[in-house]
């Protein structure tokens, strides 16, 4: 759904408006229109609570059917006094040369004012537009954006022209808190996080576990088929590696200091490509063994700011299926071509949805970020726009979104936050193997210097792993269940038989669980379901007798009869087709 951004405008003045009428000593700081909605920011003499919303709703709506004129105010003298932060704006944009403006509600008939805030413009005409809104949460923001500033008291809302697209937008949102992979980990027992092991730094519980070493299986396997070869590189790196590579220049804020030892200054690593040129530098090497494709389920450490950190999407510590490409300049088609299709299967057997494919460019107004270099940038961007083009792939181009080495494509995936995140990625770079003075022989016995490609094949597995939740709300496929079978014996009588069972599944490598507890079964049925297991099997007398199982799949209420050998066949069935 897309909100109108002049009615959402309007909207946060009207906030703003309730506010001053119920707390009058509030000081103000900015209020905008967002993608779905708007907020605004307060410093409050008391500390306001999410059941205050209702009845600053309840004046906003007494404010609006006043049916006030929005309208822009010619020669307002505004009163800073009690306004510290838009003294500050307006300082701000003074010092910018930008043109000063101010918004008010306006009485079409009295002209009273009675509302007016320091403003660019872009609103509704008129108060009565404003009936279909919602205050939806509150949180924490500091003021521009700056953690050595105020924390201030972020109001969020959301208004729509009409009462169904309003009704229809909290439904989604509703939508969305049961898609939230944080509340999905908590309830499955995936994961978990602890202060005392450092925020950010994920601890990944049993089932959680389970689903990892899924797809650590999955990726393998699959790097093997293209090529790949699998290495391991140390988690640390010295200083001096990410100096030569740029990459404390360009990340130093994201990456943690470095320990001290000896005559060492150790970085824990944010990143592998400077590992793996290493590796490829290490000895000599032929224009024949081009394209030499690395991969490493690496361990890397980036420092987050606490603020930012959300569940498993944001963290400090992650591991990343990542590879590394050190290909010939008339190779870079070719190997775009074959990562491509690697990276499409791989999205098509999780069943992942994209919302996107973009082309990250760089911005030639930024010559700070991006390497100055304007014919490396050139071919480089225009080698991936004719690879696009050729695979005839549908993309969006972005400015200021290549890495600083060079540009990228980018698979897009939007979370249940609606916030678009980079799932898959292919970076080509012609700085990194330049900056190490990279070399290989071609077939002439000249050096030449190769290109190297950055693949993210799935992103890092915490990211991948919370967006496999949300869009599947945590009803995993069989083939990446952590509890693919749960065994429950009808009475006491078929313990032993369902242990025995138990120790059969679990040589054929299945995840399953026998539940013996001494509780009624309907119970024990609902708190596997609850845990999303994909196949209960029931075991009755009649079961024992007939040598066969009772089977309910996770979302049905018929009970299957069938031997066990077609149980196991059908299960790796599953496996072997991605189910």
């Amino acid at each position: 759904m897309k909100s109108n951004p002049k009615l959402n405008h309007s909207a946060s003045h009207l906030l703003a408006a309730a506010i001053l009428k119920l707390y009058p000593n509030t000081k103000l700081a900015i209020g905008p229109a967002i993608e779905e909605g708007f907020y605004y920011d307060f410093e409050f003499e008391n500390p306001l609570l999410e059941s205050d919303l209702p009845k600053i709703e309840k004046m906003m709506h007494k404010i609006a059917e006043q049916n006030y004129d929005v309208k822009k105010i010619d020669h307002y003298q505004y009163d800073f006094s009690s306004q510290p932060f838009k003294q500050e704006l307006y300082d701000d944009f003074v010092k910018e040369n930008k043109t000063i403006t101010y918004y008010g509600f306006v009485h079409p008939k009295t002209n009273e004012n009675i509302f007016t805030d320091l403003c660019a413009g872009n609103h509704i005409q008129n108060t009565k537009e404003l009936r279909h809104f919602k205050l939806i949460s509150l949180a924490g923001a500091y003021w521009k954006g700056d953690a050595k500033n105020k924390m201030l008291t972020r109001i969020y809302g959301t208004c729509w022209e009409t009462k169904d697209e309003l009704d229809k937008y909290l439904q989604i949102l509703e939508d969305r808190k049961e898609r939230d992979h944080r509340k999905i980990g908590k309830n499955l027992n995936l994961f978990t996080f602890n202060l005392l092991c450092g925020q950010g730094f994920p601890i990944w519980l049993e089932d959680g576990m389970k689903i990892h070493n899924a797809i650590r299986d999955y990726v393998l396997k699959l790097d093997k088929k293209y090529g790949f070869v699998e290495v391991l590189t140390p988690h640390f790196g010295e200083k001096k590696l990410y100096e030569i590579s740029g990459h404390w220049v360009h990340y130093q804020d994201t990456m943690f200091n470095p320990l001290k030892m000896d005559n060492e200054l150790l970085v824990p690593r944010p990143m592998t490509c400077p590992h793996h040129i290493m590796l490829f530098d290490a000895t000599r090497r032929s224009y024949r063994e081009l394209p030499i494709r690395y991969s490493e389920q690496s361990r890397l450490y980036r420092y987050e700011k606490s603020g930012a950190l959300t569940g498993l999407e944001r963290v400090r510590a992650m591991d990343l299926t990542e590879g590394h490409i050190f290909a010939r300049q008339d190779q870079i088609k070719s190997e775009f071509k074959h990562l491509y299709k690697m990276i499409l299967q791989a999205l098509k057997d999780f069943n992942i949805e994209i919302d996107h494919v973009s082309l990250s460019l760089r911005d030639l107004n930024d010559t700070e970020k991006f390497f100055k270099n304007d014919d490396m940038w050139n071919n480089a961007e225009n080698d991936l726009r004719e690879v696009l083009k050729e695979l005839k792939i549908k993309y969006k181009e972005f400015i200021g979104e290549a890495a600083f080495y060079g540009p990228k494509i980018d698979f897009q995936v939007r979370t249940s936050l609606n916030k678009i995140i980079t799932m898959s990625t292919l970076q080509l770079d012609f700085l990194l193997p330049s900056r190490f003075e990279l070399k290989y022989v071609d077939e002439n016995g000249k050096q030449q210097m190769p290109v190297l490609i950055h693949r993210g094949l799935i992103g890092t597995y915490e990211r991948f792993i919370a967006t496999l939740l949300e869009q599947t709300k945590g009803n995993l496929p069989y083939w990446l269940s952590p509890r693919q079978v749960t065994i429950i014996p009808i009475s006491d009588d078929q313990n032993d038989y369902c242990q025995k069972l138990y120790e059969k599944l679990l040589d054929k490598d299945i995840n399953v669980n026998v539940d013996l507890r001494n509780e009624r079964i309907n119970k024990k049925i609902r708190d596997a379901q609850l845990l999303k297991t994909k196949y209960l099997i029931i075991i009755g007398k009649n079961e024992i007798e007939n040598n066969v199982l009772a089977i309910r799949e996770y979302g049905s209420e018929k009970t299957e009869t069938m031997t066990l050998p077609k149980f196991l066949s059908l299960t790796k069935k599953l496996i072997k087709n991605h189910k």
